[in-house]
């Protein structure tokens, strides 16, 4: 197999200017809506000349980690499949975020150590019953890598007809040590600035997480020239589908709103395999977890939301999306000072 990157064309910029003079022609003081200006503009210009957006949907992908058998987190590997199962029945945050915001939660297995038979709703795409250990050998193989990629494209392509945005979600035991050793291979930080406390942990548990990653990115010693590579070496399934799906979105002009520390993982893996990709992300919020904010600094992007969130899931993409759809409505169904009939200022900041 032989993962092939489509083709995404960088957003034009014309575009952008053209829907930010809608937004000034608005019955408001220009640029008063503040950066939910520059969310409906962006919106607008990625999905031209239909800009609706009422079909949203948030892709949780869930897999195992062999790292978790290391001690990096509060909880066993079991509460994966465990909140699968949870997802399903409807009963985990983001469920209770989808209802409210009416968004559409997709759960996809596309790694977990479980045999979900009975699993009603359930996508089932899982690659191997978890990784290996990234601190004893690679984390998959090389093909596997590819195939995670391709989860996401294909999600990606046949959800596009039906999708106006989507959100990236991820559940497994052990990925935000795998995000973290993403993030120090491809960005040259120490480990000790990008691991956080993931499910709890104390700080001499998370000391020693920090030093397994360390240890992981210097004998891994993936190839950072090759995105697909540090994936192989030292990633997680889902990872790498939440890295599809970003680049599969942009190719068919779907914007994807991160959600937090791990689908940023994926995000920037999907950015080094496809810069104009970045076009077509909103990154949802700046988690907890240690290192995130300082990452989102690193890719220059500014997240929507700050809440202190760490959960996953897709958790902050759902809020993300209901603020992107927010900043939209008021563009498209606000009257503009000739529609009204009310006086325009007579110049710029006549009305402050």
């Amino acid at each position: 197999m032989s993962f092939q990157i489509p083709p995404i064309e960088p957003v034009d910029p014309n575009r952008i200017e053209h829907y930010q003079n809608r937004l000034d022609r608005l019955t408001k003081p220009r640029k008063s809506l503040g950066r939910l200006e520059e969310i409906a503009a962006r919106y607008a210009a990625i999905r031209h000349p239909r800009i609706e957006l009422t079909r949203k949907t948030i892709f949780t992908f869930a897999a195992d980690h062999g790292v978790a058998a290391e001690g990096v987190s509060l909880y066993p590997s079991e509460v994966t499949a465990q909140m699968v199962y949870n997802f399903l029945r409807g009963g985990a945050a983001i469920n209770v975020l989808c209802r409210h915001y009416g968004i559409r939660n997709v759960v996809v297995d596309v790694g977990v150590n479980h045999d979900f038979d009975q699993a009603e709703g359930l996508v089932r795409r899982k690659i191997a019953p978890g990784t290996c250990s990234l601190i004893r050998e690679p984390a998959m193989t090389r093909q596997q890598a590819e195939q995670a990629l391709q989860v996401g494209l294909d999600l990606a392509a046949e959800h596009a007809g039906q999708g106006h945005i989507f959100g990236s979600g991820e559940m497994g035991i052990g990925n935000t040590t795998a995000s973290s050793a993403i993030f120090s291979a491809l960005t040259g930080l120490d480990a000790n600035l990008v691991t956080g406390v993931g499910t709890g942990i104390g700080e001499q548990q998370r000391r020693r997480k920090a030093d397994l990653v360390r240890r992981a990115v210097a004998t891994r010693q993936a190839d950072t020239s090759d995105p697909i590579d540090v994936l192989c070496k030292l990633g997680g399934f889902e990872i790498g589908a939440i890295a599809g799906l970003a680049l599969g979105a942009a190719s068919h002009r779907i914007p994807v709103v991160v959600d937090g520390f791990i689908s940023t993982a994926g995000a920037l893996l999907a950015l080094r395999l496809a810069p104009h990709a970045g076009d077509y992300l909103f990154f949802s919020h700046c988690s907890f977890e240690r290192g995130h904010a300082t990452l989102l600094d690193h890719l220059g992007v500014r997240p929507l939301l700050d809440l202190e969130l760490r959960l996953g899931e897709g958790t902050g993409a759902a809020i993300g999306i209901d603020l992107v759809s927010a900043a939209v409505k008021l563009m498209t169904e606000m009257a503009t000072f000739e529609e009204a009939k009310v006086t325009k200022a007579r110049e710029r900041g006549a009305r402050d």
